[in-house]
């Protein structure tokens, strides 16, 4: 007898829950889906060159503070600028990012950028703040977050 009642309740909760969420769905999914491709990117896609693997992996970096040495548009990626960032110890290597992610707040060459290694790639953010202005995906975590047609 408890049984039963204790699934109606947690029914009942979920459908409460369900029922409050589209208020707000369409402007968070937009929010999220438009922020996500404005900031985000895979590592295979936005990392290369990269000095520090012996391994031959030049999508490796390492985390700390690296100052942008050059601003340009990215080779071949219409939309696209490219930022060459080389660390005090001399890892060097390009990031390749929409120029929507530096949108709000210009890098200009001798900026300094924090790079921190995460679970799911690496995030870039100006040094000064800590503020994130991209992140490098890796590549399954990127297809995870992709939209899928229902």
């Amino acid at each position: 007898m408890f049984k039963p009642l204790l699934c109606q309740f947690a029914g009942f909760t979920l459908l409460a829950a369900v029922a409050a969420m589209p208020v707000h769905a369409d402007s968070f999914t937009s929010s999220a889906s438009s922020a996500g491709s404005a900031s985000s990117g895979s590592v295979s896609d936005s990392i290369s060159g990269s000095s520090k693997s012996s391994s031959g992996d030049d999508k490796k970096v390492a985390a700390g503070q690296y100052r942008v040495m050059d601003v340009a548009q990215a080779p071949g990626k219409p939309g696209a600028t490219r930022l060459t960032l080389r660390s005090d110890e001399g890892q060097q290597f390009f990031l390749d990012l929409p120029q929507a992610a530096l949108a709000e707040r210009a890098l200009p060459a001798g900026a300094l950028v924090q790079v921190s290694e995460r679970p799911y790639g690496y995030e870039f953010a100006h040094a000064d703040t800590r503020q994130a202005f991209f992140l490098a995906l890796h590549d399954a975590w990127q297809r995870e977050l992709r939209s899928h047609a229902i």
